[in-house]
């Protein structure tokens, strides 16, 4: 495998955000690096993927900035790239809470080690949020998580508020895919009035990446933005595709229904498209087929 992925953020004062999209932009598609990364006045978020040097260039980029020479990163590898265009985004916020109050500079929960993570959780005085969308975890989760069934990171704050009366002396442990979440969570619960709450450092790609599998209280795969849309321990590559009509991620067992089309409908979204619309995801599979037949690759392909 040859394209290596890189998921980084970092929550760090960026006043002049706006100023630093175009070199960072040139820098990408200078070193063959696709994939999208946020800017916003309250830091960077994003994953990259290309050849390994690109990757450390564009890296090397962000880390001369004396605001980010601590940026860390996580890495993996794909046999193809996972992305097919490079984009810089000016956004709000690197993730959409809707609290614009939070600021995860200024005070956020404890951080817990991958290696440290199983001895919090097995705790049974420890409250364990798992603080991804619906979708996400149901394809994997940590063995006793609760799964507040939200759909979008927005309705989180309101389910939170909604939970733990005695919230002095609950003890909270969060976790999400890269760790990004989790610092806004964490630090919305602070501003709540929780006093001990926890986050897994470097989310679920660090503790599947470094804790041994058979130590692992992680149970099934871990659902990721880019086109692998999910990952094993080791961060090999997971067994879902995705249905591009609904995004949601599809199980080999769901791929064998007479509701799944390749690229236009599965057994989640079967019902929810009109004839039209199908037909119109149909013409596009068939020329993103046709595309792969002449040895080219489809901007839109899905997979």
């Amino acid at each position: 495998m040859s394209i290596l992925v890189a998921a980084l953020y970092k929550f760090v004062s960026l006043p002049d955000y706006e100023d630093l999209q175009q070199p960072l932009l040139s820098c990408c598609r200078e070193n063959d690096v696709m994939g999208t990364i946020l800017l916003a006045s309250e830091g960077i978020n994003g994953t990259i993927a290309g050849p390994p040097e690109g990757i450390r260039n564009v890296l090397g980029f962000l880390r001369s900035d004396e605001r980010m020479t601590d940026l860390v990163h996580k890495e993996s590898w794909s046999e193809e790239s996972p992305f097919y265009r490079m984009k810089v985004r000016l956004k709000r916020e690197i993730v959409t809470m809707g609290v614009p109050e939070i600021d995860p500079n200024e005070t956020v929960g404890t951080y817990v080690d991958a290696q440290e993570w199983n001895d919090l959780i097995s705790d049974p005085n420890v409250v364990l949020v798992d603080a991804r969308n619906d979708y996400e975890v149901a394809i994997g989760t940590f063995k006793g998580a609760i799964d507040p069934h939200t759909k979008s990171f927005r309705e989180l704050p309101d389910w939170l508020r909604g939970q733990f009366a005695d919230r002095a002396n609950t003890k909270v442990a969060m976790f999400c895919t890269g760790g990004i979440r989790c610092e806004k969570s964490t630090a919305f619960l602070r501003s709540e009035g929780f006093d001990d709450v926890y986050h897994l450092r470097g989310g679920i790609l660090k503790y599947l990446e470094t804790v041994p599998e058979d130590e692992s209280l992680w149970e099934g795969e871990c659902f990721v933005f880019d086109q692998r849309v999910a990952v094993k321990h080791g961060l090999e590559q997971g067994s879902y595709d995705q249905c591009f009509a609904c995004r949601m991620p599809i199980s080999e067992e769901e791929m064998q229904s007479e509701m799944y089309v390749k690229g236009v409908s599965c057994p989640h979204c079967y019902d929810e498209h009109s004839e039209e619309r199908k037909k119109r995801f149909a013409d596009r599979q068939k020329q993103i087929e046709l595309a792969r037949q002449r040895g080219e690759q489809h901007i839109g392909a899905t997979r």
